[in-house]
């Protein structure tokens, strides 16, 4: 077993898509009607919006391979969540997601431990994460980093309404 964890690149849309509906669905599957998850997924995950997701360079985006395939990703961004102490510049979290063979095992913090490195580098910046707030395993993990909750916001997955914690790690 050899894991590698690099940045991922355009070429890599179809291996981030497939990953990212893999791990979204492993997580949160059951949670959804099945038309609306399948459009969720569709509009979100597959190839084409990783392909945009990963040309454009205000993203970065993380694999996490094992023997070359995917078994987790870091994707993070200009932030998008809504929030009055929201600036230009800050940078999202967007998904950080891990298959569960793979959960627990410190790749988490190793995915994230690779990202704040690129984040702060040369200089600190404010971090916003949107989790979701029955999620209690992921909160303690951002915790860990720095992470408070400054707001909340329904996160849409078609007629279904997340409650999502807002997350902030301060300048």
């Amino acid at each position: 077993m050899s894991l590698n964890l690099r940045r991922a690149n355009t070429a890599d849309a179809e291996k981030l898509s497939a990953i990212a509906i893999e791990t979204y669905i492993e997580t949160f599957g059951d949670s959804y009607p099945p038309q609306d998850l399948t459009e969720f997924l569709q509009a979100h995950y597959s190839p084409e919006p990783q392909r945009n997701e990963l040309a454009d360079p205000r993203n970065a985006v993380w694999l996490l391979e094992e023997d070359g395939a995917a078994v987790g990703y870091l994707a993070a961004g200009p932030n998008g969540l809504p929030h009055e102490l929201a600036e230009e510049g800050d940078i999202e979290l967007k998904r950080l997601y891990l298959r569960s063979s793979h959960q627990n095992g410190g790749y988490g913090a190793r995915l994230m431990t690779a990202f704040l490195d690129w984040l702060d580098t040369p200089t600190r910046r404010t971090l916003w994460v949107g989790a979701w707030s029955e999620n209690l395993g992921a909160l303690r993990f951002y915790a860990r980093f720095g992470c408070e909750k400054v707001g909340e916001y329904e996160f849409p997955v078609g007629a279904s309404r997340d409650l999502e914690f807002i997350l902030r790690r301060a300048k």
